[in-house]
């Protein structure tokens, strides 16, 4: 019955959830869990699974890299 999903308003560095459409993880409660984190961001790979970043690269990298960059300049 371990459940840390009311921790997650705690966790203030900014955070980068991935959901892909065919991974094991619901995408909805990934998006969730994006909004969940006070500097956090959900991102969706309509193509992958649980390994998007091999499936669906080009859509996975794009997102990893926008994240980087807005957190690097603040904006998140």
């Amino acid at each position: 019955h371990w459940d840390r999903t009311k921790d997650l308003k705690k966790i203030t560095v900014p955070t980068l959830v991935i959901g892909a459409e065919h991974d094991t993880m619901d995408p909805a409660h990934m998006r969730w869990m994006g909004s969940e984190f006070p500097r956090g961001r959900y991102h969706y790979c309509p193509n992958g699974s649980h390994l998007a970043m091999w499936d669906d690269e080009k859509t996975y990298m794009e997102g990893l890299i926008r994240f980087v960059k807005d957190a690097d300049a603040g904006r998140i």
